[in-house]
């Protein structure tokens, strides 16, 4: 009898435990898909485009008695109303929010007096430059707070739309996030006599693209803990403008676009879906245009491109959802996200635009041919090739003047892209194959995709500097404050790397 009671009470409990595990299960499984039913962001037909986009200023400069040509950024905190009677607290140079437009000619000797007035350390980095290791603004040019800096070099590249931002090591994501960015143009003989608009601020308009989350007034800069690729917001702006839109006067107008993001990866195009002509990639501007009407860019990137207006007419930039990722990047890392990012409203007369040119420019590249030393680097939020970064450690060693193949897999579970600093590269292949048109231009920042095996070529010609080591690492910026960078030091024929200091800033 007591047996008969035991074996009962036993199966009492097995089944009760079955039935509390299924409940678990079936609510674990149906919070799993309430969260993937909502993880999806989009604004488009929300945006109410009210705010006339801001356009940055050209920076002010002063041409020296040796023609070396000072501007003057300073580091600074404040407050900004992107909503109004809502000031939030930002970070900027020369002013509360982003910074102005630096603008030189090819050629030229340029000085950026840049002053600290934060409460705590950062950097500069000219990210796109072709610049001694010394003035590039990494991690080893820290600016103390209270500090100053003045970097000089002499720009020697192609027409491009360049831009700064720091790069303090381990929080690059942050002061990125509270408002250091600006751009910096590059001007040439060539590009101005092209037929290209050109005029600043009129037909040829920067949009520095950015997405964020207010918690109140204040910024928002928390991650979501299903991301894996760093912060990601739930609407955009556009050179510091909420809701913007801005009034075209032109048959033809040129968009500066800059993924100013830290994580988010925009798939630009327009809501008609008209196409337009990519111009110009991160480096400079394209042998010709290339006629699309969607374009990929990871956090980094740029891409001039020309758009045709017709009057009174009003598009839209929009960002559709990616191209490529796994289901989980599509559904949590922003895949598959869309916004309404800035409307364009053309006058009722234009002005009238010269049809684009059939060339516009030269490459100024390597192509692979003359390559005298090929490397790997197999990308993964842990580290590049397996080593999380270290400041002390110099990870290559590449010989001035010389050609490299570097041949770059993404043999992990998300998307991640990757930056090398003083130099532009050229894409070779993907998986194999020839680029698209969209990749063949000068890059110094490009997506790689899980599963994705993508080859360079790059030209190492700048000065040689065996201590001072140039950064490579993931532009996702929460992927490089943890660790997903490495650091190169160019040296002369016969020399050795040195060893790194760690610097506590100027």
């Amino acid at each position: 009898m007591e047996k008969t009671r035991g074996r009962q009470r036993l199966r009492r409990v097995l089944i009760t435990s079955a039935v509390v595990t299924g409940v678990l299960v079936a609510a674990v499984g149906g919070g799993f898909a309430w969260l993937w039913t909502g993880a999806d962001v989009s604004t488009v037909g929300k945006v109410r485009f009210s705010q006339r986009m801001a356009v940055p200023p050209l920076a002010e400069s002063t041409v020296g008695p040796d023609g070396t040509r000072v501007f003057d950024l300073r580091m600074q905190s404040g407050e900004t109303e992107f909503e109004d009677g809502r000031p939030t607290p930002t970070w900027g140079f020369n002013g509360s929010y982003l910074g102005p437009t630096l603008r030189a000619e090819r050629g030229e000797r340029v000085k950026v007096r840049v002053r600290n007035t934060l409460d705590e350390a950062s950097t500069v980095h000219w990210h796109g430059m072709h610049l001694p290791a010394a003035m590039d603004g990494g991690p080893h040019q820290m600016v103390a707070a209270g500090g100053a800096w003045a970097p000089r070099w002499k720009v020697d590249q192609p027409a491009a739309t360049l831009w700064y931002h720091p790069h303090p090591h381990g929080a690059t994501e942050q002061h990125v996030q509270r408002g250091l960015a600006g751009l910096f143009l590059i001007d040439d003989a060539r590009s101005r006599q092209l037929a290209l608009p050109k005029k600043y601020g009129v037909d040829d308009l920067p949009v520095i693209v950015q997405d964020v989350t207010f918690d109140g007034a204040r910024f928002d800069h928390g991650h979501s803990f299903l991301a894996k690729t760093g912060f990601l917001g739930k609407r955009t702006m556009v050179n510091g403008t909420l809701d913007p839109y801005r009034e075209v006067g032109d048959e033809r107008v040129r968009l500066r676009l800059l993924n100013a993001s830290t994580a988010r990866i925009y798939t630009f195009g327009f809501d008609d879906d008209r196409a337009f002509d990519l111009v110009g990639t991160d480096g400079g501007l394209l042998e010709r245009p290339a006629a699309m009407n969607r374009i990929q860019l990871s956090p980094g990137e740029r891409a001039e491109v020309v758009v045709r207006m017709r009057p009174d007419e009003r598009t839209v930039l929009r960002s559709y959802p990616w191209r490529a990722g796994n289901n989980w990047e599509k559904r949590f890392d922003g895949g598959d996200d869309s916004f309404d990012v800035l409307e364009l409203r053309a006058a009722h007369r234009l002005r009238p635009s010269p049809a684009l040119p059939a060339r516009l420019g030269e490459p100024e590249l390597p192509d692979g041919t003359d390559a005298a030393h090929g490397r790997f680097f197999e990308l993964r939020r842990s580290g590049i090739n397996g080593k999380p970064m270290a400041m002390d450690r110099i990870d290559e060693t590449v010989v001035r003047g010389t050609a490299e193949t570097w041949t770059l897999r993404n043999g992990g579970d998300m998307t991640h892209n990757f930056h090398v600093h003083d130099v532009q590269f050229r894409v070779l292949e993907v998986n194999g194959r020839e680029p698209e048109p969209a990749l063949r231009g000068r890059k110094d920042t490009v997506a790689i995709p899980v599963g994705t095996t993508m080859k360079i070529a790059l030209r190492f010609d700048g000065p040689a500097d065996p201590d001072t080591p140039y950064m490579y690492h993931c532009h996702l910026l929460a992927h490089e404050d943890h660790g997903m960078m490495g650091q190169f030091v160019v040296v002369g024929p016969g020399q050795r790397a040195g060893r790194p200091g760690v610097h506590p800033g100027h």
